[in-house]
């Protein structure tokens, strides 16, 4: 499945950003009267569709551009506590030492996306999109096929949750899941691929994350 371009999901694809959304979460709670889940809530919500995680919640969808705008800003706070999963970074490197271009597309601030990569692996990305709506990305990550001139048949969308799958569907482009984010199996099933280890993912796009013997 090596592609020309792969395009990256930030928040449990890229980076672990589960312990500091979990505090930030429970500020958006608090701020906007929603339904606080519990350890079993949390386990289940996992392998549910954007949509019935929504509803359960509580969120009247009116209000979602200012819940995001809210998390957004919380966690853009707390950037320097945020890092990448083990093998990430290796794996970036990979790809660019194989002349494969990446690009990253978030509902994240991209103040946050630039302080946990930082400068080195931001100077080899070909295109940004941050601050996504909660259902934009598909309009993004047109945008991203655009500005590196690359079509939808040569480019890949890698995210862990089920909107990601859906916009990458939606600009024609073929979707990768991974399990370690924020979404379980169950909800990425609709994916062309579902990945649950790095080394499995750098594999599928024709790289290794192992260095090479000497």
């Amino acid at each position: 499945m090596a592609a020309r371009l792969v395009i990256f999901d930030f928040d449990g694809t890229l980076a672990n950003t589960f312990p500091v959304f979990r505090e930030v979460f429970d500020a958006v709670i608090d701020r906007y009267a929603l339904r606080r889940p519990d350890e079993a809530d949390v386990h289940w919500l996992r392998a549910q569709p954007t949509s019935e995680i929504l509803r359960w919640l509580g969120v009247p969808l009116w209000q979602l551009p200012a819940i995001m705008r809210f998390a957004r800003a919380r966690m853009q706070a707390r950037a320097s506590e945020i890092t990448l999963f083990p093998g990430v970074d290796a794996l970036l490197h990979a790809l660019i030492g194989a002349d494969t271009r990446i690009a990253v597309v978030s509902s994240n601030a991209e103040r946050t996306v630039r302080t946990v990569l930082g400068p080195t692996l931001m100077s080899q990305v070909s295109a940004v999109r941050c601050g996504v709506g909660l259902f934009g990305k598909a309009a993004r990550l047109r945008g991203v096929l655009r500005r590196t001139g690359v079509a939808p048949h040569s480019a890949v969308f890698v995210g862990d949750e089920e909107r990601d799958v859906s916009a990458a569907r939606e600009a024609g482009v073929r979707a990768i899941a991974v399990t370690w984010g924020y979404a379980a199996a169950p909800a990425l099933v609709q994916a062309d691929v579902v990945c649950d280890r790095v080394d499995a993912l750098a594999a599928l796009l024709g790289v290794s994350t192992h260095p090479m013997p000497q």
